[in-house]
Formats: C-alpha cells, sequence, structure tokens
C-alpha cells in the first residue's frame, strides 16, 4: 500500500481512533453486557452469537467485519479503508482486553436499566463518534452508515440508528421486550451523540435578514458585534424590486441583542433564524480581525 498519503496529522487521528474504540468497547463490556442491554449493529449481531454460541465478541466482530470491509473497498478510498482496518482491529482488541482484565470491575449502576442505558448511549456515542470525527470506522455497520453518508447525504448517526433498529428486532430472540426498550434509549442516545461529536462545539446561528434598510443594518451589525456578513441580491416577488439580503452568523447568546438592534433600525424587517450545525472560519474556529465596513468607504 502507498503510504504517501501519510500526513503529520495522520498520527492524531489513530491515536483518536484508538482512544474512540477503546471507549466504545469499554461501553459495551463493562455496561452493555452485564445490564443484559442489546447493542444495535454489528456489535448487536456479536451479542446474538455471544448468547446462543458462546464466542467472544471480539472474535466474532474482526471474523463477519472481512465482507464488510470488502464491500467498503467498492465505496471508499484507500485512507478510509486502511482506518477503517485499523478500527476493526482496534475495538475487538479492546473488546477481548476489558471482558479478560481483572483490575477494573463493572461499573456499579447495580443494574439499574435506566442509569446503564443513559451511560451506554453515551460512551458508546462518545466513541463512535470520535472514530467518526477522525475519518475512521470501527467496520461493521460503520461502513454502511458512512458509505451512506458519501453517497446519499444520510448523518452517520441516522444511519446507525436505522440499522440499529433492525438489529435490536433480532435481538428479541434472547432478550425480553422489556431490555429491548431500553435498549433503545441506548440507540437513540448514541445516534444523537454520534452527530453531536462529529459536528462539533462550534455551533452557531445563520440568519437571513430583508429590509429596506440594509445597509443601515449591516453598519449597526458591525460596529455593535463586530461580525462580519454577505449581501445576496434577490428580488421580490409581488412588485419585482431589487432587494439586498443580509447573511451572516452569529454565536446563539447574540441572537437576542440582534434582535433589538434590527428592529432599533427597521420594526418591520424580514429576519429567518436557522441553526448552523459546524462553522469553520474567522471569529468561529480562529480568531477574527477587528475592522469595521465604515473605515473601507
Amino acid at each position: 500500500m502507498n503510504f504517501k498519503w501519510w500526513t503529520k496529522n495522520t498520527s492524531l487521528e489513530l491515536l483518536m481512533i484508538t482512544i474512540g474504540c477503546a471507549i466504545y468497547a469499554f461501553s459495551l463490556d463493562m455496561i452493555s453486557i452485564p445490564n443484559g442491554l442489546a447493542d444495535g449493529g454489528l456489535s448487536g449481531i456479536t451479542l446474538i452469537i455471544r448468547f446462543f454460541f458462546h464466542i467472544n465478541p471480539g472474535i466474532s466482530t474482526l471474523i463477519l467485519n472481512i465482507p464488510l470491509i470488502f464491500i467498503g473497498f467498492l465505496y471508499l478510498g484507500k485512507r478510509t479503508m486502511f482506518y477503517t482496518l485499523y478500527g476493526t482491529v482496534c475495538l475487538s482488541l479492546f473488546l477481548l482486553l476489558w471482558a479478560h482484565q481483572s483490575v477494573i470491575a463493572p461499573l456499579p449502576f447495580k443494574h439499574d436499566l435506566l442509569l446503564s442505558s443513559l451511560a451506554a448511549g453515551v460512551l458508546s456515542g462518545l466513541g463512535i463518534g470520535m472514530v467518526f470525527r477522525f475519518n475512521g470506522t470501527t467496520g461493521g455497520s460503520d461502513i454502511m452508515a458512512r458509505v451512506g453518508q458519501m453517497k446519499f447525504g444520510l448523518s452517520s448517526g441516522k444511519g446507525i440508528l436505522i440499522m440499529d433498529y433492525l438489529v435490536l428486532f433480532l435481538s428479541l430472540s434472547y432478550l425480553d421486550f422489556y431490555h429491548i426498550m431500553y435498549s433503545l434509549i441506548v440507540s437513540f442516545i448514541l445516534a444523537r451523540m454520534i452527530d453531536l461529536v462529529q459536528e462539533g462545539p462550534n455551533r452557531a446561528k445563520a440568519l437571513f435578514i430583508i429590509s429596506d434598510q440594509c445597509e443601515e443594518i449591516a453598519q449597526v451589525i458591525d460596529k455593535t458585534l463586530e461580525r462580519g456578513f454577505t449581501y445576496l441580491n434577490a428580488e421580490g416577488g409581488y412588485q419585482n424590486d431589487k432587494k439586498k439580503i443580509i447573511y451572516l452568523i452569529i454565536q446563539p447568546r447574540e441572537v437576542a441583542q440582534l434582535k433589538q438592534l434590527i428592529s432599533s433600525v427597521d420594526d418591520k424587517a424580514f429576519v429567518t433564524v436557522f441553526d448552523a450545525r459546524e462553522v469553520i472560519g474567522e471569529g468561529f474556529s480562529y480568531q477574527r480581525k477587528r475592522y469595521h465596513v465604515s473605515l473601507h468607504k
């Protein structure tokens, strides 16, 4: 395999994939299995195999991933598949490690299924989310979720949630409905955590502002909030008149202040506020410059 794609970030990515696999395996071995909770995807299938054939999930995970890895090679690049192979081996090793070590005991939830479900969902989602965020997968259904994300734009969390529900249905073969319902809680929280970790902490609000006094509003935004903005050219649907639309990104805590600023200039302005899932750029992922548009006129 040609390793010319190896960069200075590759070692960091592999380290974070390793940590993510360790967290996910810990959640399975120390929370889900001791408390009789099912899991979704390929991990859920390995738990079914463990119940009926007493095969360690670490071994069955490695075996069942072989055909899925071939599928991944058809859709994913060599780099991603290298990370997938690495993640698959890491997960299998950590599943074996946590299951056979005697230093750390299963977490003391005293078989409280609600606490166990919440903890398993958070830890499993955190682990898988870290693996996805750093361009890897743990094999199994993660490969299919990544293919769905790349080919169809389906978020990784939603893709895994769909497959989890299918496997949980099969888990009724060895678990009662009571435990399956708590396992659904795990799957839901896991999917939300995956999307949260993948999207990162840089969440923000995006706004469209339509007003006949756009330039005055822009001046106030620039001087008061020190936020950059973009003018979009538009045409009114009723009178076919030319308009300017202000598009900008702000922190959630700045929304109330911005509404007041807009109202002080034009109380009839049309404003749309929606979520910006991840923001990368000046003022969010690195320090924004301090200047005002009025200085450049």
